[in-house]
């Protein structure tokens, strides 16, 4: 199955079937009673807020309870349905008194494969991510890091409206009990960007919550170690940033040590972060991003992040139904 993208035809479909079943933690009260003494039981280990949440949460399996299609997102741009009206005239075969035939053309036609991701650890429920993974690639550039950087405020208000609706669309699934390392991440990522485009601090809690889930389901993930040090660090906490950068570093993510160099030099380690990116470079002769972060440090910049990256995104908006 492939998603068909068409760029310069003007036809908009309207369409965003959003899952609105998130659940929260159900308050009980203790109940005390008089009965004799009993031996004490075994104390066990309190459980973080997040991971009660997430236990009394709906599983994936009752999320989609009566589908027998991957659910996706929906956005604008993306013609899913064919249009036919009987009664309507074809311009192009039949002209009208009057009125001019018209001349169309159709360019950048786009076949991008379907991506079915697992939604549960089972495997057996999938999930549609096609458009966010193209989303998460077109935007990371410019707002994986914080502060993030656009070329133009419409790309960014694009953004922001995309990365709400995508995170609040994946919310239910990816807090579910059952849910899968990968649609985890995905969340992890989504509201680590909605994050740094301050969205709202329900999305900064998010982010940490599916970030720090995603190290429990999978500690060695290198991106997952990554987002968590990158997020920390960016937020100000260097030293505990720096474990999970370190850690993600060692396991052979490139861009840890490049947010290694930034937290270096914004602890004021400037001979640190250019040895660092030095090295890293060295590793990487044809990395044009390295040599840049180089350049900003060299000329007395203190953010590697910065993008000077003018071309206009291709940010479809997503339908706000």
């Amino acid at each position: 199955m492939k998603k068909l993208t068409v760029l310069a035809l003007s036809l908009t479909l309207l369409g965003f079937g959003s899952v609105q079943a998130h659940a929260q933690a159900k308050n009980t009260k203790a109940k005390t009673t008089k009965t004799a003494k009993k031996p004490a039981k075994k104390a066990t280990p309190a459980k973080t807020e997040a991971q009660a949440t997430s236990e009394d949460a709906p599983t994936v399996e009752q999320l989609t309870a009566g589908t027998s299609t991957p659910q996706s997102p929906k956005m604008r741009s993306e013609i899913t349905t064919t249009i036919i009206n009987n009664n309507a005239a074809d311009l192009l075969t039949s002209p009208v008194k009057g009125l001019p035939t018209p001349a169309v053309s159709v360019s950048d036609v786009e076949n991008v494969p379907t991506v079915h991701t697992p939604a549960n650890k089972a495997g057996t429920i999938l999930l549609d991510t096609t458009l966010m993974d193209e989303f998460i690639t077109v935007v990371s550039p410019n707002a994986r890091h914080y502060p993030p950087s656009f070329p133009n405020p419409t790309a960014e208000y694009l953004a922001t409206q995309n990365v709400k609706h995508l995170a609040d669309w994946i919310e239910p699934y990816a807090s579910a009990p059952d849910a899968s390392f990968d649609v985890v991440l995905r969340a992890a990522k989504l509201n680590g960007i909605a994050r740094n485009l301050n969205v709202g601090t329900e999305y900064s809690v998010r982010a940490s919550n599916h970030m720090q889930k995603a190290l429990r389901l999978n500690p060695e993930h290198p991106e997952a170690n990554f987002l968590l040090g990158m997020m920390i660090s960016e937020a100000g906490g260097f030293n505990e940033g720096k474990k999970y950068l370190e850690k993600a570093a060692a396991l052979g993510y490139t861009e840890a040590e490049q947010s290694l160099a930034q937290s270096d030099l914004l602890t004021d380690n400037k001979e640190g972060a250019l040895n660092r990116l030095r090295q890293l470079q060295t590793q990487h002769p044809d990395n044009a991003q390295i040599a840049e972060q180089l350049r900003i440090i060299e000329e007395g910049g203190y953010y590697i992040w910065r993008s000077n990256n003018k071309t206009p995104l291709n940010i479809k908006s997503v339908s706000q139904e």
